[in-house]
């Protein structure tokens, strides 16, 4: 490719609303263009990454057998209703009407596909001979984003490889699973990333097989703890801590239980602010609906309970924050002022909440609350659990070492669905006895183009991007210094010919630009393999090839180079295959 004949439009200055560098970046290199909020153009340079991205997505995903199928984005509403998920995606899920002659047709567009690839299988698979089954498609998925950002790391469009899987058994769906898992850390290998594989939490099946794949990065907008020590890791819905149960006594620093007035100050900074004592004093008590019951969930003051640590400890299906009236009801106060002294309902707290000596809690009364509260006289514990957000510094529940609090960029997720979708819509297998059941599902998904915003993200330096060669939109890049000199303009367009017919993909800068210029662009858009050829170097029988990162170019004959540039090229590749 001609850079005169293509569109890449670079940019000098950074762009005033580019938040993060991938953002600036790709918007510098002339990889995207915003059309409005949340939707993004892909311009030539930008559409080649994604499109060598998307080729070893399906490179991988045919390898662990899965079949590619192509499904529409638009779907009939009643599909989203019967599964519930009209009213779980809110107004995240795109729907309308339309009209069709003399009638009203309501749709969605596809925030993903579970409902229309159950519905396909519902009415094409009957019989337990027919499975395993694994789909997959690379389709473009649509979300009302409320906060379109970061490029296009948060867009209302983008580019998902989804894939899902149809099980007759648990032990089929793990073998799956553990196929999707290792295509997974293929496809990120071989796109250059640094990337974990996390737990993440999975829901009433599966146990702990769910896995989110994230990057590091500071400006990853999930977090994520990390082990040094042992490679445990995991987003903080699922992260366990290494901490035990104490032993729960009474304190002998005891002070007097008191009941002091808090007007108007429900809130942990509000009360602490008023009585002058830290978070870290206070224990929270969340007052939560599980199942069919009532239970006070307490958490030290400057900490997050997490609901599904919550959910696991109390063997739950649902978990939900209690309402107003519920709280009135088991604390006799307004909701702001629950705490354990008196409360009348289940208790169960952390396991740092025993270790609260002298702690202030709500007096379960309007604009009260309790000093000096201590566990073993002023209300009881049973064994305490690990409800809490884990955080930096706590300990890994493997090794013991410090956990590591990191940013991260979800780039994949594996996950076991279980019978919800199968159910819902019908999708049944006949066993070996003629007996009918629901066929078992997992759904696999990888966001595209944030492989290549991640790339953009984390390999960069101070000039631009750095690509890796198998994502890079170009392998090499061929600049002739001068294009009005004939000699040099001939023989940079012989070595791009001989590179192309080569099987190399190359892009000639032929623009009358001054060399600097050309240099600084080359930099910006950061193809992997620079090949210069000069007036003054090619009457000595020289050009000029050079990485993308090296400090300095190196000299090679205009008789090897070629033979050279393919020699480097070849070296890299098994070097970024390790």
């Amino acid at each position: 490719m001609r850079w005169s004949q293509t569109l890449i439009p670079t940019m000098k200055e950074v762009p005033a609303d580019a938040e993060i560098p991938s953002h600036q970046l790709m918007l510098r290199a002339g990889l995207v263009r915003q059309l409005m909020a949340g939707a993004y153009t892909y311009l030539p340079l930008g559409w080649r990454a994604v499109r060598k991205a998307e080729a070893i997505v399906r490179e991988e995903m045919d390898r662990a057998g899965a079949a590619e199928l192509f499904m529409p984005a638009l779907s009939p509403i009643d599909l989203w209703e019967k599964t519930g998920r009209r009213e779980a995606f809110g107004n995240v899920l795109i729907n309308f009407e339309i009209s069709r002659n003399d009638r009203k047709v309501h749709l969605a567009l596809g925030p993903t596909h579970e409902e229309i690839v159950t519905d396909l299988v519902a009415k094409h698979v009957s019989s337990y001979r027919q499975l395993p089954l694994t789909l997959y498609q690379i389709q473009t998925k649509f979300r009302n984003e409320e906060r379109p950002r970061f490029g296009v790391l948060r867009t209302s469009e983008f580019l998902m490889k989804d894939a899902y899987s149809f099980s007759t058994s648990l032990d089929q769906l793990d073998e799956v699973y553990q196929r999707m898992y290792d295509a997974y850390c293929r496809i990120f290998s071989r796109c250059g990333l640094e990337y974990l594989p996390v737990e993440a939490e999975s829901g009433p099946i599966g146990g702990d097989a769910s896995h989110e794949f994230m990057v590091p990065a500071e400006n990853g907008e999930d977090r994520i703890v990390r082990c040094a020590g042992c490679g445990y890791a995991a987003n903080l819905e699922r992260a366990d801590t290494g901490r035990q149960p104490p032993e729960v006594v009474l304190s002998e620093d005891a002070d007097e239980l008191q009941t002091v007035a808090t007007p108007e100050a429900s809130s942990i900074e509000q009360v602490s602010k008023l009585l002058g004592c830290n978070p870290q004093q206070m224990i929270k008590t969340l007052i939560y609906t599980v199942d069919e019951r009532t239970v006070a969930v307490l958490v030290r003051g400057d900490h997050d309970a997490n609901e599904a640590k919550i959910r696991r400890a109390l063997g739950a299906e649902r978990v939900e924050l209690a309402d107003d009236g519920t709280i009135q009801q088991v604390t006799a106060a307004p909701t702001g002022f629950a705490g354990p002294v008196g409360i009348k309902c289940e208790v169960i707290a952390d396991h740092d909440v025993p270790l609260i000596v002298n702690a202030v809690t709500g007096a379960n009364q309007a604009d009260a609350h309790h000093t000096g509260v201590n566990v073993g006289r002023d209300y009881d514990l049973p064994p305490t659990f690990d409800l809490r957000m884990a955080d930096g510094g706590d300990p890994c529940p493997r090794c013991r070492e410090d956990l590591e609090l990191v940013h991260g960029i979800e780039i994949g997720h594996v996950f076991k669905l279980g019978t919800k979708y199968s159910e819902a819509l019908g999708a049944n297998f006949l066993d070996e006895k003629e007996q009918r059941h629901p066929i078992i599902m997992g759904c696999y998904g990888i966001g595209v183009n944030r492989i290549v915003a991640s790339l953009a993200e984390t390999s960069h330096d101070e000039n631009g991007l750095i690509w890796p060669l198998a994502i890079a939109p170009f392998s090499v890049l061929v600049i002739p210094l001068n294009v009005k000199d004939e000699a040099v303009l001939q023989a940079a367009e012989k070595f791009y010919d001989q590179l192309t017919d080569a099987g190399v993909d190359c892009l000639l800068d032929d623009r009358p630009a001054r060399p600097g210029f050309k240099f600084k662009d080359a930099d910006l858009i950061g193809i992997p393999l620079r090949l210069v050829v000069g007036g003054k170097s090619l009457q000595a029988g020289e050009v000029e090839i050079k990485w993308r990162t090296a400090a300095e170019p190196e000299k090679v004959a205009v008789d090897t180079a070629v033979e050279t540039v393919l020699k480097m090229l070849e070296e890299r590749r098994a070097e970024e295959a390790v």
